[in-house]
C-alpha cells in the first residue's frame, strides 16, 4: 500500500494563509521534470522574477496532463489559489528540477503542489487549487475517475473544500491604474494567471523587509478581468504584510499578499 502524505497539522494561531505546505510524498504518482532558468524570467539582478515562477507552475501542468495521457480529456483549469513560498531564491544560471503532485482532490478541483529545486541551491515550494472547468458552461466539471485515482495516490484528503484566505475588504481611495495588454488575456478571454503576477513583481520588488528572507506570496482569484477593462491597483502595508487589491470599477476580482515566512 502507498505510503501517502495528509495534509499538514494546522499549527496553533497560524491563520490558514500562513499554514505550512504538505511535503513530498515518499511513494504515489508524482511528475519530475527538469528544465533551464531562461533569461526571459531574470530580474535585473540575475534572479527568477515571480511571474516567471508562476509561467513554470503552468508549464509544469500541462505537461504533467500530458505525462498522464490526460490533456485532451482534462484541458480546462483555472487556478483559484495560488501560493508561492521563496525559501532560498532562484538566480540565474541554473537548471531546475520541478516536482508536481497532489496534495488534496475532490471530484471537480484539487491542490497540486510544485516543488521547483535549483542545481545551484534555490528552493521554492507552491501550492495551487486548481477547478476543472467545463468551457461551454464555464462552471466547474467532474474530472474523470482514473484521473482522480491517479491524484489520490499522493493525498488522504478526497473531500477538499475550497475556503477563501484574503478577506480584507477594499481599502477606501483611489487605486493606481495598471494597463492592460493583448498579451495578458488567455484563451477564456481573462486575464492569464501569470500577467497578475506582473503586478505583484511590479508593487512588491522593493518590499524588502519581507523578501530579505523565507517569505511566502499568496494570490487569490475572485472574477475574471477581461481586456479593456479598467484595473486598478490598490495597497496597504503594514508590519506584517502588503496586500494589493485587483479591482475593476471597484469591485475586487483578485487579492495577493507578500508576508516574511514564519
Amino acid at each position: 500500500m502507498n505510503q501517502l502524505v495528509a495534509p499538514p497539522l494546522l499549527s496553533a494561531g497560524l491563520e490558514p494563509a500562513r499554514q505550512p505546505l504538505a511535503p513530498v510524498p515518499s511513494t504515489g504518482h508524482i511528475f519530475d521534470v527538469t528544465r533551464r532558468l531562461g533569461t526571459v524570467d531574470m530580474d535585473e539582478n540575475q534572479g527568477l522574477r515571480i511571474d516567471g515562477i508562476a509561467r513554470h507552475i503552468q508549464d509544469a501542468g500541462v505537461d504533467h496532463l500530458v505525462h498522464c495521457d490526460a490533456l485532451e480529456s482534462h484541458p480546462h483549469w483555472i487556478v483559484r489559489r495560488t501560493v508561492i513560498d521563496v525559501i532560498r531564491p532562484i538566480t540565474w544560471p541554473a537548471q531546475l528540477r520541478l516536482r508536481r503532485w497532489c496534495s488534496g482532490i475532490s471530484p471537480r478541483w484539487c491542490t497540486m503542489r510544485v516543488r521547483i529545486d535549483a542545481d545551484n541551491g534555490g528552493l521554492v515550494e507552491t501550492e495551487g487549487f486548481w477547478i476543472h472547468m467545463n468551457k461551454e458552461t464555464m462552471s466547474p466539471s467532474r474530472v474523470a475517475d482514473e484521473f482522480f485515482d491517479l491524484m489520490c495516490t499522493t493525498t488522504d484528503e478526497q473531500r477538499l473544500r475550497w475556503k477563501q484566505w484574503l478577506t480584507e475588504p477594499l481599502p477606501a481611495g483611489h487605486g493606481i491604474g495598471f494597463p492592460l495588454r493583448r498579451t495578458d488575456i488567455d484563451h477564456f478571454g481573462h486575464v492569464t494567471n501569470t500577467a497578475y503576477w506582473h503586478a505583484v513583481h511590479e508593487f512588491t520588488a522593493d518590499a524588502t523587509q519581507f523578501t530579505d528572507g523565507p517569505h511566502r506570496f499568496v494570490l487569490e482569484y475572485n472574477k475574471p478581468i477581461r481586456y479593456g477593462q479598467q484595473l486598478d491597483i490598490h495597497t496597504r502595508r503594514t508590519p506584517d504584510a502588503l496586500t494589493l487589491w485587483f479591482s475593476v470599477e471597484g469591485d475586487v476580482r483578485a487579492v495577493a499578499q507578500l508576508r516574511a515566512a514564519g
